[in-house]
């Protein structure tokens, strides 16, 4: 699963920065373009809990299967789009089904125990993280041949074949047994006999039937499915940790936001430094997921900690760079940002799913990917806002939105630390 996740990224990396070009060398506006890029957006903000429940519904398997498969049909578009009409149409199938990183995270939940839950997500999104770095490289490289933009999109839409080849092989029965392992081993079991293994076998035999009867259903019996579990989510009490989770995207958002024109702006510094900055960042943020091992054994696995500590860290070194007086201050700020956002991301997921239970996987990282669409639609607008006073406006306004979600995780401690899960009211 990290070798899918890393050229995952590594494909949309090669292709994404150079979009805004290739659309406005076919003659679209600045107008029809950031149109186009804010309907993703909120296709995106729309179809990830759908999607995240239905393959909840239908299996890992069968809708990781498809979300590739329908991304590199988007892809292969793009790499046909010699109209402004064709590269809107291509954002459509990427926009709907380009959940595949969400799914199998949500596999990763099914297979590993939850002691075990937040080390493998950060290694999941280090893996990930590699890829987004050597993506832009490539990409940039290949722009410069004959018509690079469409090879550069044909080499993507490949890349997800490949993908959809690697997940089909792998040994999905041996998942089902795995994961039925896991699952007892929470409830205090610790070895099985002979004939409780063979029973596993059977009931994930007996799963994968029930999987595939789901599957061939009327779809608008899944739809109603689907609708019936985000009713749950949404008459269930998480609504702290997604309110939390959209506090501090909002605030890492806006540290972003304008960065590079603020250290211009601030400190006279050239968009080559700032572009070596946050690839440095970057590559911190991939340490960061390999050190969530000794980081969570040093906290006793307790995961509430971990993200309060982070997330004050968080807030901390926005505010170093907010009344940063030097650019190594920046660097400084940003050197240890890289480790806390990182940490902080990987420990709101693995909350998530520990009070809002196993069963759901799918659906409530749909819902998390939701809120954090919502907070890149919310975040632009803060920040233009907030620019209008200073350059360092957004950031600072990124510290009060965190300190908010700090006294929220206090408000609840006793719910995060007691790891009492939250049973949805429709199981």
């Amino acid at each position: 699963l990290f070798l899918p996740s890393f050229q995952d990224l590594f494909g949309v990396s090669m292709v994404v920065p150079l979009m805004n070009l290739h659309i406005k060398s076919l003659g679209a506006s600045h107008t029809v373009a950031g149109i186009i890029g804010s309907l993703y957006g909120i296709m995106q903000l729309f179809s990830s809990t759908f999607v995240g429940c239905w393959s909840d519904i239908v299996g890992r398997r069968y809708s990781l299967l498809a979300c590739i498969l329908l991304s590199a049909m988007g892809y292969f578009l793009l790499g046909t789009s010699t109209t402004v009409f064709l590269f809107a149409i291509s954002r459509v199938p990427v926009g709907i089904f380009k959940h595949t990183l969400s799914i199998s995270k949500a596999l990763l939940s099914d297979l590993v125990s939850e002691r075990d839950r937040p080390l493998v997500m950060g290694r999941f999104n280090a893996a990930s993280s590699v890829g987004f770095i050597l993506g832009p490289v490539v990409g940039g490289y290949l722009t410069e041949l004959e018509d690079g933009f469409y090879q550069t999109s044909f080499i993507c839409a490949s890349i997800f074949l490949l993908n959809a080849g690697l997940v089909w092989m792998l040994p999905w029965s041996e998942e089902n047994t795995a994961s039925r392992e896991h699952q007892q081993g929470n409830k205090g079991t610790d070895s099985f006999s002979t004939k409780a293994n063979c029973d596993l076998h059977s009931k994930s035999a007996t799963n994968g039937a029930t999987a595939s009867d789901i599957l061939f259903r009327s779809p608008w019996i899944q739809v109603a499915t689907v609708l019936k579990r985000i009713k749950g989510i949404a008459c269930s009490d998480l609504w702290d940790i997604f309110l939390v989770r959209l506090l501090m995207s909002v605030a890492i958002l806006l540290y972003y936001s304008n960065f590079t024109l603020a250290l211009e702006e601030r400190f006279g510094v050239k968009p080559l430094f700032t572009g070596y900055l946050l690839s440095y960042s970057s590559a911190l943020g991939v340490l960061a997921g390999c050190l969530l091992g000794p980081i969570t054994r040093l906290y006793q696995h307790n995961t509430y900690r971990i993200l309060l500590h982070s997330s004050a860290l968080t807030c901390t070194l926005i505010l170093l760079y907010a009344s940063a007086l030097s650019i190594w201050m920046v660097v400084l700020s940003s050197t240890f940002l890289a480790f806390s956002t990182t940490i902080g991301r990987t420990c709101i997921i693995d909350l998530e799913l520990t009070i809002g239970g196993n069963e759901a996987s799918g659906t409530l990282l749909g819902v998390g990917q939701s809120v954090t669409s919502v907070g890149r639609i919310i975040a632009p607008l803060l920040s233009g806002i907030a620019q209008e006073f200073s350059p360092c406006g957004p950031p600072s306004l990124g510290v009060g939105l965190g300190l908010v979600a700090i006294l929220i995780m206090n408000a609840n401690k006793q719910k995060y630390c007691s790891h009492g899960n939250v049973k949805l009211k429709n199981q």
